[in-house]
């Protein structure tokens, strides 16, 4: 009677065990969702954009809030397959006038942006 406990012990471990084998085993697709940003687009932003200026390099903005429309979200989420997600967020802040202010979140910021824009 011992030995038939251990045996079906053993064996519903075994095959518990083997749900995360099986699981790598099929194929997840890679969610993409959000703004893809590239490095390069945010390079080429400098204080006193317009905010046509900046839609033209990064695209619309995932999230433009009512009560503050002078702030643009801009997120990107990627989950690959059976990996962790990840999550990058960009935010663009303009002044009253509609000009770029600030850059801040997930991307580095290049050195050139403080320098205006000739106009």
């Amino acid at each position: 009677m011992r030995l038939k406990n251990v045996a079906a012990m053993t064996m519903a471990l075994a095959l518990l065990s083997g749900c995360s084998v099986i699981e790598r085993l099929v194929y997840k697709i890679d969610i993409n969702q959000g703004n893809f940003v590239e490095q390069k687009s945010i390079d080429t932003l400098h204080v006193g954009m317009t905010k046509e200026q900046v839609r033209f390099v990064l695209g619309t903005p995932m999230l433009i809030e009512q009560s503050d429309p002078n702030t643009w979200y801009y997120v990107y989420y990627h989950k690959p397959g059976h990996n962790k997600p990840v999550q990058k967020n960009l935010i663009a802040t303009f002044n009253d006038q509609n000009k770029l202010m600030t850059l801040t979140g997930d991307y580095p910021i290049s050195d050139s942006f403080a320098t205006p824009l000739e106009q």
